[in-house]
């Protein structure tokens, strides 16, 4: 029985994926900032703070490889330059501080998975492909992030089996993008955000918890990973299928951008922003998406 370590693992996604990895049978360390939490089964929790470089070892010499989700969530609160320091050193320093965990109490782990974002590429430039893996990075708050963040990673790579996934939004009944999106559309309402063109990489939860646990047992992925559907859609056609998925009639109601700029300052620029990305090189590798159209997430987030 192979044991893998999440940190980030009762976060929205993180359920998710200690949830398939021991239905595989896998036993699965949650690294947690809580205290008290009792083993079951084959879910055990370890103390995690980063931010107080606090760390129990004691499990982490089972550890066979581990799957590094935390950071401070980008779309909580506005943007102010203190909330951009906290967003930021919550993935570069928590990424430095487990590899040095790792080193000293972890012998037997050979494979290090992190988060990125596809916040990297910024938006999509007229006229270009989706973007690829190889594309370079832009330079606003987000994609600097996203950069520090793979920068940090990438130090595992002389010891661990390395890969990035840049995750795209994700949607899930509980979590993620999708209550809130379809919030409005439980009273009737269907808010149309900006122009309603900019595009959309999304993923369903559990297609990206499958991708992680593609990526740990293929030993042949290593690098940087899209971690979004083959089917990319506008805003509006995203509204409009959660819309019809709902049932009833629907209200359209345009939010201008200067609004949504009153309402969330800054993060209204990633809101708006049409970002288009590949899962070109996943399904290369031999990933197979049980949701890979937007139709079917939706009525998956619906059941």
């Amino acid at each position: 029985m192979k044991t893998i370590g999440i940190t980030g693992g009762t976060g929205f996604v993180g359920k998710h994926l200690t949830k398939l990895l021991t239905s595989k049978g896998y036993k699965v360390v949650i690294f947690t900032r809580s205290t008290g939490r009792q083993a079951s089964g084959l879910v055990s929790y370890t103390k995690w703070d980063p931010k107080m470089r606090v760390c129990e070892s004691s499990e982490m010499h089972e550890l066979d490889g581990i799957i590094h989700l935390a950071g401070e969530a980008i779309a909580e609160k506005r943007l102010t330059e203190s909330r951009k320091k906290e967003i930021i050193e919550s993935r570069i320093n928590s990424t430095e501080f487990l590899l040095d965990q790792l080193e000293k109490y972890a012998p037997n782990c050979k494979t290090f998975i992190a988060a990125s974002a596809t916040g990297f590429y910024g938006p999509d430039r007229a006229g270009a492909a989706p973007f690829e893996e190889d594309a370079q990075p832009f330079t606003d708050f987000l994609a600097e992030t996203c950069k520090q963040w793979e920068d940090a990673t990438s130090k595992a790579s002389a010891r661990y089996r390395t890969a990035i996934i840049r995750i795209g939004i994700v949607l899930g009944k509980e979590g993620g993008a999708f209550p809130k999106l379809s919030q409005p559309v439980s009273f009737g309402i269907m808010p149309i955000l900006g122009s309603g063109s900019q595009m959309v990489s999304w993923i369903d939860v559990d297609d990206l918890a499958k991708m992680f646990l593609f990526t740990i047992e293929n030993e042949s992925i290593k690098g940087i990973y899209n971690g979004v559907a083959p089917t990319p859609v506008s805003h509006e056609e995203l509204m409009k299928t959660i819309a019809q998925a709902k049932g009833g009639w629907k209200l359209p109601i345009p939010v201008p951008a200067f609004v949504l700029k009153v309402m969330v300052g800054e993060m209204s620029e990633e809101v708006l922003k049409s970002c288009t990305a590949s899962a070109k090189r996943i399904t290369k590798a031999g990933f197979v998406f049980d949701f890979p159209d937007i139709a079917a997430t939706i009525q998956h987030c619906y059941a």
